[in-house]
């Protein structure tokens, strides 16, 4: 499974906007979902240093995107089940 680090808040919106795409969703679709208006959802993407966590964490779940923290030097585990398989919200 391909790694994505991610450093920067800068480098963000670009990820976002290729898991939408990679997940064949519209920024309509994922809008409707997360219970947002679709420009809402736009100015998330553009600006994801500003969305909650809470709210990123629902819409890499909706991208079918998995967050996963590691320390510098690390590698991710293979199989990251943290106990629970339900989401948080």
């Amino acid at each position: 499974m391909p790694q994505f680090p991610l450093r920067t808040a800068a480098q963000l919106p670009p990820l976002l906007q290729a898991f939408r795409k990679a997940a064949g969703l519209t920024q309509r679709e994922v809008a409707l979902r997360l219970g947002v208006s679709q420009q809402t959802y736009s100015a998330m993407e553009r600006n994801a240093d500003k969305v909650g966590a809470a709210r990123l964490l629902r819409l890499l779940h909706i991208l079918g995107v998995e967050l996963v923290l590691t320390q510098p030097g690390q590698s991710a585990p293979a199989d990251s089940d943290a106990g629970s398989d339900k989401p948080i919200w």
